[in-house]
C-alpha cells in the first residue's frame, strides 16, 4: 500500500448520497464528510431548529464492551456510576487521566447483555486501545459494519416514528433495538444539538435506503459538520478538543453534573485526587459562555482581558449564532471573574473588543424529558 493510499480518509457509507445531494465534502478526523449543502450552513442550522436535519455521524467510533463485570470494569477508567445504570438507559461520561484532565468524552448505554459506546471519531484508536490496555477480561468490539444517523430536531419525533412507531415513547438518554424497514436499529434518543431528537446505528447495507427514508419525509432536510457545530455551540455542548482536553478537568468544564454521588463519595478512577478536590473547594478557573457586543465572532485561541488589561484565559469555542443572531463563544476565565453580567475584553487582531460573561447555553435545550 502507498503512503497516499494509506493516508487518504475513509468514506462513511452514506459517501455518494452527500455527493448526490450537493455535499461538500472535507477531511474531518480523516475522513471524507459533508461540511454543508447548497442550501448552507445558516439554512441547515435552522432547519434542525424549526423542523429536522440529518446528520451523517459514522465516523463516530462505536464499540461494545461484553463479558463478567464489563460495567464494573469500565467504572475504573470513567468517574460516572455506570453499574446501577438501568437497561435501556445511556449516560454521559469521560475517561480520565491521572491528572484529572479528560482523554476523552463519549456515551455510554446499558444494552442487556453488553454496554454499547459511542466515541469520538478522532479519539476512537486511543479510545479504544486505552479500554484494552484497561478492561481486563472484557472483550471490546469494535463495531465497523454499521453507520451511525443523527435525527434531529422538534420534527425529529415524527420523521423517526413514520418509520419505527416504537422510537415515539422513549424518553431523553433511552435507547433500544427496534426494526426500520426491515433492519435491526439501535435508537438512541440523544444528540449533539440541544434539541430533541435520535441517534440510529444502522446496518450499512441499510444506511442509505433508511437515510433517504427520512428525508422523504417533509421536515425532514440534510445538514452538514458546520451546522453541527453552531448548534452544539448554542447548546453550551463541549467540543473535544477545543472546550475539553487532556488538561481540562471536568470540574473546570462545569461537568460536574456527570459525576454521580456514589463516584464522589468513593472515588477510585484517574485523577480523583484533583476532580474530587476541585469539587470540594472549587476549580481556579472555569468554563463560561461569553457574547461579544457587536457583530464580530470570536474564535479559538482569542485572549481574554479583564478591562484593566489582565489576562483572564482564552476563547475555546466561537463563531456566530444562528438562532441568537450574533456572535457566540465559550472559554475559560479566572473563577473570580467568571460572575454572569461581568464585562471582559476580546483581543481580536490586536483589538480589544467588548464582551458579556453569560450563563449557558444560549439557547434552551429541548430534550424530550
Amino acid at each position: 500500500m502507498s503512503d497516499t493510499e494509506s493516508t487518504a480518509p475513509r468514506r462513511t457509507p452514506l459517501y455518494d448520497l452527500h455527493v448526490e445531494l450537493g455535499g461538500k465534502m472535507v477531511d474531518f478526523a480523516g475522513w471524507e464528510m459533508p461540511v454543508q449543502y447548497s442550501a448552507g450552513i445558516m439554512a441547515e442550522h435552522a432547519q434542525c431548529r424549526e423542523k429536522a436535519g440529518v446528520f451523517d455521524v459514522s465516523h463516530m467510533g462505536q464499540v461494545e464492551l461484553r463479558g463478567e463485570g464489563a460495567a464494573r470494569k469500565l467504572e475504573s477508567i470513567v468517574p460516572a456510576s455506570i453499574e446501577p445504570l438501568a437497561e435501556g438507559k445511556a449516560r454521559y461520561t469521560f475517561f480520565t487521566n491521572p491528572e484529572g484532565g479528560i482523554m476523552d468524552d463519549l456515551i455510554v448505554s446499558n444494552a442487556g447483555d453488553h454496554l454499547f459506546l459511542v466515541v469520538n471519531a478522532s479519539m476512537r484508536d486511543q479510545d479504544i486501545g486505552h479500554m484494552r490496555a484497561n478492561l481486563d477480561g472484557v472483550d471490546i468490539v469494535e463495531l465497523t459494519d454499521r453507520a451511525l444517523v443523527a435525527v434531529q430536531g422538534p420534527k425529529a419525533v415524527e420523521v423517526v416514528g413514520a418509520l419505527c412507531p416504537d422510537a415515539i415513547e422513549m424518553k431523553f438518554m433511552e435507547t433500544i433495538v427496534a426494526d426500520i424497514m426491515g433492519a435491526s436499529c439501535r435508537i438512541s434518543r440523544l444528540g449533539y444539538t440541544g434539541e430533541d431528537g435520535y441517534e440510529i446505528s444502522i446496518p450499512d447495507e441499510h444506511a442509505v435506503s433508511i437515510t433517504r427514508a427520512f428525508l422523504a419525509h417533509d421536515d425532514c432536510d440534510v445538514a452538514g459538520l458546520g451546522a453541527r457545530d453552531s448548534l452544539r455551540l448554542e447548546a453550551g455542548l463541549c467540543l473535544y478538543g477545543n472546550d475539553i482536553d487532556n488538561d481540562t478537568s471536568p470540574i473546570e468544564a462545569q461537568l460536574n453534573w456527570a459525576i454521580q454521588k456514589r463516584r464522589r463519595e468513593e472515588g477510585g478512577f484517574p485523577g480523583a485526587d484533583r476532580i474530587l478536590r476541585e469539587l470540594a473547594d472549587g476549580p481556579s478557573r472555569k468554563l463560561v459562555g461569553i457574547k461579544p457586543q457587536g457583530r464580530a465572532p470570536a474564535r479559538q485561541g482569542v485572549e481574554i482581558q479583564d478591562t484593566d488589561g489582565n489576562t483572564l484565559g482564552h476563547i475555546t469555542s466561537g463563531g456566530f449564532g444562528p438562532t441568537v443572531q450574533g456572535p457566540v463563544s465559550m472559554g475559560y476565565v479566572a473563577v473570580n471573574h467568571a460572575n454572569v453580567g461581568e464585562v471582559v475584553n476580546l483581543i481580536v487582531r490586536g483589538k480589544a473588543l467588548p464582551a458579556e460573561i453569560i450563563a449557558l447555553p444560549f439557547v434552551q435545550q429541548n430534550y424530550k424529558r
